[in-house]
């Protein structure tokens, strides 16, 4: 069985990472699938003999969402900096129409027919540039007989999009039937231009929450000055074989797990073992990448390529922690899975209610009610508090050098009342009632 942790693109709220979990884990040959929409990340487990991580990722995009494959960190910041510029230009893009939109709606020239024609141009731009993507993934979402918030955004901005251009074209319409001379483009431009605000100031927490792996990478040397007889050049780690040796000279970080051939030293390995006294290290020590060489020059031969050092796990602990799920997370997700429809329906309600009590008079008002209940009522903030919790803690505990296993046990650290810490940094916690111990770490420091 292989387990790997993916980036995942396209997701909107809790619903679509539901969506994504759910597609994976029924495929054949995939034995679980965990989707942290904090951490934007699928962490899958899978029989490589019966399905491969190209498959899984087709079935992803089927569903209308899209997985980075890339081996490189650095691919993968990069299609999730992709992701976040287009939504800062798009959000950009609706402020600046938005203002005009909400201002011109307040004056005299509002109110009438060229006012609303230029209200609605504006709109239209807001909403076919900055808004289009919750209507696709609202249409997405409708396809796989599902809804999420998106189903919300594209609810209630199309319909005060649609009634507004509708008495627009027609504005005979409102003096016949007592509507006045309003249009609601204003609102429609607004929603779009909150809610992108919101999701921008998402995105910006959750690129923030990768800040600690990267500063664990970043730990790692880019690359090595290879010895080959009596010349050296410098290469990049990803370039190394097993048995290749390399030098590290004084000041420098050790590139890669290896064993010293040549040379004497001290090394500080206190991003490993929390020690600060430097350990010596002669010919037949074992070196560990990230850790500094204090003195010496050594010649070190590579036992571990760059992905599969202790460094290397370490950084993979972390997002395997940050992609796994706490047991009250998963209660807030099926909440969220079925908020939306509640919300549909009571909007739908209060529209009914309005024109039951009052008629065709107040339609306006019941429109109105009805797009504020499907907008305000949005179930985004229950999905999305517990995994941004867990991805921020995790992510700025591993800045402090605690790895902690995963969600599950940051949760059962609220039933520990002592803690029991030995040189190496392993925390072991008892329990309240004084005889229960896990069979092994919760945390450990580094």
């Amino acid at each position: 069985m292989e387990k790997t942790t993916v980036p995942v693109l396209e997701m909107s709220c809790v619903v679509c990472a539901g969506n994504v979990e759910r597609t994976v884990a029924g495929l054949e040959g995939v034995a679980s699938a965990s989707v942290n929409f904090a951490a934007n990340s699928l962490t899958v487990e899978f029989d490589e003999r019966k399905i491969s991580l190209q498959q899984i990722k087709k079935a992803v995009q089927d569903a209308g969402y899209d997985l980075v494959l890339s081996d490189t960190d650095k691919a993968r910041e990069q299609a999730e900096k992709k992701v976040y510029e287009e939504l800062r230009r798009r959000l950009l893009v609706a402020w600046c129409l938005s203002v005009p939109v909400a201002v011109l709606s307040m004056t005299e020239f509002g109110y009438t027919v060229a006012g609303h024609w230029v209200l609605a141009l504006l709109a239209t731009v807001v909403l076919g540039y900055s808004g289009r993507d919750f209507y696709r993934r609202a249409w997405k979402m409708a396809r796989q007989r599902s809804a999420n918030m998106d189903t919300l955004v594209a609810l209630s901005t199309a319909v005060a999009w649609v009634f507004s251009l509708f008495l627009t074209v027609f504005p005979s319409f409102s003096d016949t039937h007592g509507l006045g001379h309003f249009v609601y483009f204003d609102s429609a431009t607004m929603i779009v231009a909150f809610v992108l605000t919101g999701k921008w100031l998402e995105e910006k927490a959750k690129n923030s929450t990768t800040s600690a792996i990267r500063s664990l990478m970043k730990l790692q040397p880019a690359t090595a000055v290879l010895v080959e007889g009596e010349t050296e050049r410098e290469v990049g780690v990803d370039e190394l074989k097993i048995g290749d040796r390399v030098l590290v000279r004084p000041g420098g970080r050790v590139p890669v797990d290896g064993a010293v051939v040549s040379g004497y030293s001290s090394v500080d390995e206190s991003m490993l073992t929390g020690e600060s006294v430097a350990v010596e290290k002669e010919s037949g020590s074992n070196v560990f990448a990230g850790t500094i060489n204090m003195q010496g020059a050594i010649v070190v031969s590579v036992q571990k390529l760059a992905g599969d050092t202790m460094l290397a796990q370490m950084v993979e602990m972390v997002r395997e922690a940050q992609g796994s799920k706490a047991p009250v997370q998963r209660v807030a997700d099926t909440i969220s899975k079925y908020f939306t429809f509640v919300v549909v329906s009571l909007a739908v309600l209060t529209f009914a209610v309005w024109l039951l009590v009052g008629g065709t008079a107040v339609f306006s008002s019941a429109l109105v009610c009805a797009v504020s209940v499907l907008v305000i009522a949005c179930p985004c903030a229950l999905g999305l508090a517990t995994p941004t919790a867990i991805t921020v803690g995790i992510g700025k505990a591993a800045e402090g050098h605690i790895l902690i296993k995963d969600a599950a046990a940051l949760e059962k650290v609220c039933k520990v009342s002592a803690v029991l810490l030995d040189k190496t940094g392993t925390v072991m916690p008892i329990t309240r009632d004084g005889t229960k111990r896990p069979r092994e770490p919760l945390l450990q420091l580094s």
